[in-house]
């Protein structure tokens, strides 16, 4: 890899609320703000979104709009593995989580023989499917298109039809990721069906009171450490990891998280690491933010140090 390259993900079809594809511009207004070159020193690509289905009736409950969230799985999964095949390091900006399952069939396409470890950051798991889901939001099945997994055990609705077929779309013909090669860091805020699979494949959570005591780079290296038998990892940090004092700016804020400098310390720490191939920052949503644009401000100087980081890498 020679260069970061920033790719804008930022549909918002998998969100329960609106206005996460906004968070880019959120972003880029906290930027000019703090007078920061940022955005001038990173050219930026847009991956196209689909969020004009918004508007469009729900006709697979426990998936909504997922026929086009398949379609923008494709999409995504597309520009990421031309990033990466092409030489770059993709730091990706996103709108909701769905977003990061795209990103992962991404890096399955560019590297298809090498094992892919994950590291989560966010309140949530993502391990949910149509058969466990809650709410039919997509956002929150991510991980679950990832490791192949329905979690039929604890099914509790009637998968069929266009729901099926767009799920079986998403998850690919085969896992890209282990269960042993995922890492949950801040995960406080879980649904029963994700708690027994998380227990049953022995899935790993830092959880937040760890990361305090212990602090973020060591647990950064000990899961990299953990990871040394992957080839590749990707990291994907949902805002909502931090403690909802901080800002209410995302569509599912969870009190009891990380600090902002624990983010940091965690952030930094991983982008240090050859292995690493792709970072992503996830749901930003400046129509929630109750303090103005102090999410994305956040975000911003999280984004900023990252990204020094991984070029401070690149760069030798």
């Amino acid at each position: 890899m020679s260069r970061l390259k920033i790719l804008t993900s930022l549909s918002e079809l998998g969100a329960g609320t609106r206005g996460a594809s906004l968070g880019f511009d959120a972003l880029k207004v906290a930027a000019f703000n703090a007078e920061s070159k940022f955005f001038a020193r990173h050219p930026w690509e847009h991956i196209p979104t689909a969020n004009e289905h918004l508007f469009d009736d729900i006709d697979t409950p426990n998936g909504i709009r997922i026929t086009a969230i398949a379609d923008q799985y494709d999409r995504i999964e597309e520009s990421v593995s031309n990033a990466l095949s092409g030489g770059s390091f993709p730091l990706i900006i996103g709108g909701d989580h769905s977003v990061a399952g795209g990103t992962i069939a991404g890096i399955r396409k560019a590297y298809p023989n090498d094992r892919i470890g994950v590291v989560w950051i966010d309140a949530h798991a993502d391990l949910h499917s149509p058969y466990t889901t809650p709410t039919g939001n997509v956002h929150g099945m991510p991980l679950a298109t990832a490791l192949g997994m329905n979690n039929e055990q604890c099914q509790s609705n009637d998968v069929k039809d266009a729901t099926l077929e767009a799920w079986n779309r998403m998850k690919g013909p085969e896992p890209r990721v282990r269960p042993e090669d995922l890492f949950f860091i801040g995960v406080r805020d879980t649904e029963e069906p994700e708690d027994q699979l998380i227990a049953r494949e022995g899935i790993k959570n830092y959880r937040v009171g760890e990361v305090r005591n212990r602090g973020g780079r060591p647990i950064a290296q000990e899961i990299m450490d953990k990871l040394s038998d992957c080839d590749r990892v990707y990291v994907s940090f949902d805002v909502d990891s931090m403690d909802a004092t901080i800002s209410m700016g995302t569509g599912t804020p969870v009190h009891n998280g990380i600090w902002e400098s624990e983010a940091e310390d965690l952030l930094t720490e991983f982008a240090k690491h050859e292995k690493v191939c792709c970072m992503e920052f996830v749901e930003i949503n400046p129509c929630l933010d109750t303090k103005g644009n102090v999410m994305a401000d956040t975000a911003l100087q999280l984004l900023e140090k990252t990204a020094l980081t991984v070029e401070n890498r690149l760069n030798g």
